[in-house]
C-alpha cells in the first residue's frame, strides 16, 4: 500500500485513472458526492424536448446533466446549432450530436454567452437553455441585455445529500455551488485546508462559508481540476 503524504476530498466522482494519476504523486483521493441529480419525468417536459427534435433551433447545454436528460428523449440526432461549456459537457455533446453540430465551446459562461451573441444571426432566433433549477443566471442575464430571448427548458433538479465529514483533508475540491452549500451545512474545515474550486461562482460560494485559501480554476474538466491539485502539492511539499 503506497504512503500517502496528502489526503484530498473531491466531492464528485472521478475516473480511476484520474486516481491513479494523483497515487502516483502520493496523493490519496476520497471521493464523496453531496448532491445528486435527478431528471424530471413530466409529460409536459418530454413533450416539449420531442417537439424541438424536428425544429431547427439554437441550443445551449452548460452541464452534462442536462445533455443526458435530453438526450433520453431524442430517437435521432437532430438539427441543432449548439453551443456548449467545455469539459465533459461538450464531450457528451459531441457523442450524441457530433462536432459538425457544435458552433462553439467555451469554459466558462462569460465567455459562452459572448461567442452566443456573436454567432446569433437574430435576436428573433429561437435560442433553447436545457438546464437544471439550480442553473446560475449569468448567462440568460447576459443574452437578455443583447435583446435574445432564451427560452429555458428545466430538465433535471439537483438534491443536496449532505454528509459529515470526520477526517481532516489537506484539501478539498468543490465543482458546484450547490456541493458547496450542501457541504457547508453540516461540515466546518480548518484553516489549513485549501479548498479548489471550478468558476468564480462557486467560489463566491464558498467565501460566504470560510476564509480558507481557495484556487479556482475557470477550467470546467476534472481532470485539469485534479492537476492543478497535484501542481499545487508538488510545489508545496511538507
Amino acid at each position: 500500500m503506497p504512503a500517502y503524504k496528502f489526503h484530498i476530498l473531491c466531492t464528485r466522482p472521478l475516473d480511476e485513472l484520474i486516481i491513479h494519476k494523483a497515487a502516483l504523486k502520493s496523493i490519496k483521493i476520497d471521493l464523496g458526492s453531496f448532491i445528486r441529480t435527478e431528471n424530471i419525468h413530466s409529460k409536459e417536459i418530454i413533450h416539449q424536448i420531442e417537439s424541438f427534435q424536428s425544429k431547427k433551433i439554437t441550443v445551449i447545454f452548460t452541464s452534462m446533466n442536462a445533455v443526458d436528460a435530453v438526450t433520453k428523449h431524442l430517437n435521432a440526432k437532430p438539427n441543432w446549432k449548439i453551443f456548449s461549456m467545455g469539459g465533459i459537457t461538450k464531450e457528451k455533446v459531441y457523442q450524441f450530436f457530433g462536432e459538425a453540430s457544435v458552433a462553439a465551446t467555451a469554459k466558462n459562461a462569460t465567455v459562452l454567452a459572448e461567442k452566443i451573441i456573436s454567432n446569433i444571426s437574430s435576436a428573433t432566433d429561437e435560442v433553447v437553455f436545457f438546464c437544471g433549477d439550480q442553473r446560475l443566471n449569468e448567462l440568460p442575464e447576459t443574452l437578455a441585455q443583447k435583446g435574445i430571448t432564451v427560452n429555458e427548458l428545466v430538465v433535471y433538479k439537483t438534491v443536496q445529500t449532505p454528509k459529515s465529514i470526520v477526517k481532516n483533508y489537506d484539501a478539498v475540491v468543490f465543482f458546484s455551488p450547490s456541493a458547496v452549500h450542501s457541504f457547508f451545512s453540516v461540515n466546518t474545515l480548518p484553516t489549513n485546508t485549501v479548498i479548489f474550486s471550478i468558476g468564480k461562482t462557486t467560489t463566491a460560494t464558498i467565501q460566504s462559508y470560510c476564509s480558507n485559501m481557495i484556487i479556482t480554476s475557470e477550467w470546467p474538466g476534472k481532470e485539469q481540476m485534479i492537476d492543478r491539485v497535484m501542481d499545487y502539492f508538488d510545489s508545496n511539499k511538507k
